[in-house]
């Protein structure tokens, strides 16, 4: 991978970031999480592929083991981010480095509104994948205490597309399997992973590479940002008032990188279609998108409505192959 490549062509452009999503219950007391971590299970691998195992968190995150500068690190693997990211908390810890005053790296990037910075990782390894000098954004992740409020596994950073196109990543949801190509330049395709009975939908690449696909909501057409970081799927307020489906309000919040909390609703849809997949009757999340999704994608011919989520890529063992760019659903 080309250092800092997905860095330099962002610059200080607004990136949309609608990573790990939290559901918060609100006023809801602290609560001592266990802090023992899962153990680490076996990683596989071939010649030319890396198989990473992943672990589910409560909260619906897909979470890989990794190694940063020599020191073990848990980071969510996040389809709806651009880029990977470092805690603002852990930085110290893994010892992240500025950014060279001579590079051409931007020393911070415009996240969901604000200004982050941006450093580097001597050393990012992934099983027996190993990236050197890897440009990483550093967010302001919640630390431990907003892990202690939603009974979260605490994470150390996310692992985005700027890792996940380059290695050509198949990430499996429902085996909770990563797959990463050692060499992009070899020919082959990810060994072990069976497609029958699967349907494949294509996926659309932003600028700010993000991922979606093409969905009809109660027939209507729309289209849905491929997004692992959200705890469900979530659709845009507005539009769903336009479909004039009743929405029931909750107790619960949530909360995204660099914006406040946002109260959810939930809806139940007659049929969400994503390809020829059909869901009937399916409750659905209902929030206000604004700042989570740019470039006037909410108002679009047709409109970005929402974030296809971890439960129905979970229940629909959805596997998202970035190489390809196509998403695979089974009924």
């Amino acid at each position: 991978m080309p250092e800092g490549a997905s860095l330099k062509r962002m610059g200080l452009r607004i990136l949309s970031l609608a990573t790990l999503l939290l559901l918060i219950p609100t006023l809801a007391p602290a609560r001592t999480v266990e802090s023992g971590r899962p153990r680490k299970a076996a990683a596989r691998k071939t010649a030319e592929f890396e198989a990473l195992p992943l672990l589910r968190s409560r909260q619906n995150h897909l979470l890989v083991q990794a190694s940063i500068n020599g020191k073990i690190a848990w980071l969510g693997v996040d389809s709806g981010a651009p880029f990977t990211a470092i805690a603002s908390h852990r930085r110290a810890h893994f010892r992240l480095t500025d950014v060279p005053e001579d590079s051409d790296l931007p020393s911070r990037l415009q996240v969901n509104g604000s200004y982050n910075s941006v450093g580097i990782v001597r050393t990012l390894r992934l099983g027996s994948l190993n990236l050197l000098d890897e440009p990483v954004v550093v967010l302001n992740l919640g630390g431990s205490r907003r892990a202690r409020i939603v009974d979260e596994q605490q994470i150390d950073g996310i692992l985005g597309a700027d890792v996940l196109f380059p290695t050509q990543a198949v990430l499996d949801c429902r085996r909770r399997l990563l797959v990463l190509k050692m060499d992009p330049e070899l020919p082959g395709h990810a060994p072990g992973i069976d497609y029958r009975g699967f349907k494949a939908v294509p996926m659309q690449v932003s600028e700010g590479s993000n991922l979606y696909v093409d969905a009809t909501i109660n027939d209507r057409p729309a289209r849905l940002m491929v997004d692992t970081g959200a705890f469900a799927t979530l659709l845009h307020r507005p539009f769903v008032k336009e479909l004039r489906v009743p929405m029931r309000k909750t107790q619960f919040s949530s909360a995204a990188v660099n914006l406040k909390q946002r109260g959810v609703d939930v809806a139940r849809i007659r049929k969400l279609s994503v390809g020829s997949i059909n869901m009937l009757n399916r409750q659905v999340g209902v929030i206000d998108l604004d700042g989570l999704v740019h470039d006037r994608l909410l108002d679009a011919n047709p409109p970005v409505a929402g974030l296809l989520g971890a439960e129905i890529l979970d229940r629909h063992h959805g596997i998202i192959d970035f190489g390809t760019r196509t998403l695979y659903l089974r009924r």
